[in-house]
């Protein structure tokens, strides 16, 4: 290949500006390699500016491996070890950036996320990052002790290639396939891409019995019937006009797949049987939906009640266990199975993605390409909810800019 008189020499080329892209730069330039960060948006970490409500859950204290699904569930060990989530909240408490812990571990700015943004990129600046935004890759090409990259900006050639451009999803953001076609490019295996952290949709029929519930929120614990190591997440549940979401279905949705069923448990501290059949002992005079109602939203109760014909005026002294079981069964163990996902348009993250058994655990680089990276959400890593993912953003990046 032809090498241009005016092409620019550095020693790493990275694409991709968001989370993981930013933090390698940053730790690349910090070993006084010299770096270009290339992006295709006009802006860097677009999606850090829209994460968390705008509050940027920007990691999670809790977190460990086994928030993590991968096909290789070892691979996410060495480079969450090596950069912890304190070692980001230092970096935020040097900044003067004040935040807190919502819920499970979860910390969000008190401000903004763009003070994230603004942060990682002075961080980039005393690095000596360099930055072309609204760029895009037009060609790579392996050379010897290299990779030359044509760009919208010309031609750039650099002894290290780092992938960071994420997964597909969000693409209103901007997000493309373009860092699997690089891995296809050099026969890198790739996990299928799929939503994650996605609303779960109902079939038409489903969707007009539940229609009316839409906007009800409860707290529940869910789980998948057939996915392995899924475990069970306690959070909340959303109707919508759609299925369900909420942060209990989007942490479900990535153990989910198209035909499995799914239970959930809408009173997660209550055995509605026993209470049940306890008000009838005691001679309640309640009806079903107003002791449905001391657990559950009035409007699901008055659903739940009228689904398995239960007579509404009718007190619970004087209905026998043949409805009082369907019931309790309805709000403890209620199973289905979603239609579908709203997909990549709304997924928070993808899952899939590179074949980390293609990849250095400790590097990140590529067994098959030599000095060719890939980080972030384009590999086959995918955290829970909550700043997981964000935090693999982190370490995965640090990892790298160790190395390239």
């Amino acid at each position: 290949m032809r090498i241009k008189e005016q092409t620019k020499k550095t020693d790493v080329i990275i694409i991709g500006a968001g989370a993981a892209g930013l933090m390698c730069a940053i730790e690349a330039g910090k070993r006084g390699r010299s770096v270009i960060l290339l992006d295709h948006a006009k802006a860097v970490g677009e999606k850090i500016r829209i994460s968390g409500g705008g509050r940027c859950n920007f990691t999670n204290i809790n977190a460990k491996p086994e928030n993590y699904i991968s096909n290789n569930h070892h691979f996410a060990k060495s480079a969450l070890a090596r950069f912890e989530p304190s070692d980001f909240i230092k970096m935020v408490e040097s900044y003067d950036i004040e935040y807190y812990e919502k819920t499970l571990g979860q910390l969000f700015c008190k401000d903004s996320a763009r003070q994230i943004i603004d942060m990682l990129i002075k961080e980039s600046d005393k690095a000596g990052v360099k930055m072309h935004l609204d760029t895009t890759v037009n060609n790579i090409v392996k050379i010897e002790g290299g990779y030359v990259v044509e760009t919208s900006v010309g031609q750039m050639i650099a002894q290290s290639l780092v992938v960071a451009c994420g997964g597909k999803s969000i693409p209103k953001m901007g997000a493309t396939g373009f860092g699997y076609e690089i891995a296809k490019q050099f026969d890198i295996n790739i996990i299928k891409p799929r939503p994650a952290l996605v609303p779960l949709t109902f079939d038409n029929v489903t969707k007009e019995t539940y229609a009316e519930l839409a906007g009800v929120s409860v707290e529940v614990e869910v789980k998948s019937n057939t996915a392995k190591n899924s475990g069970q997440f306690r959070e909340a549940l959303l109707f919508t006009h759609r299925g369900l979401s909420g942060p209990a279905i989007l942490q479900i949705s990535s153990y989910w797949a198209e035909g499995d069923s799914i239970t959930i448990n809408l009173a997660p501290d209550t055995d509605v049987l026993t209470t049940l059949q306890s008000a009838r002992q005691a001679g309640s005079k309640q009806t079903i939906v107003g002791l449905l109602s001391q657990f559950l939203p009035k409007r699901l109760a008055q659903h739940i009640a009228v689904e398995q014909k239960a007579d509404a005026t009718t007190p619970i002294a004087q209905i026998s266990d043949k409805t009082l079981i369907p019931i309790a069964a309805a709000v403890n163990n209620w199973t289905l199975t979603p239609q579908g996902s709203e997909g990549f348009r709304t997924a928070e993250v993808t899952l899939g993605g590179v074949d980390t058994n293609e990849l250095s655990s400790k590097t990140f680089e590529a067994k098959k390409a030599d000095g060719l990276y890939f980080i972030g959400e384009v590999v086959d890593v995918t955290g829970h909810l909550g700043g997981y993912n964000f935090q693999w953003a982190w370490a995965s990046g640090h990892a790298a800019g160790q190395c390239v």
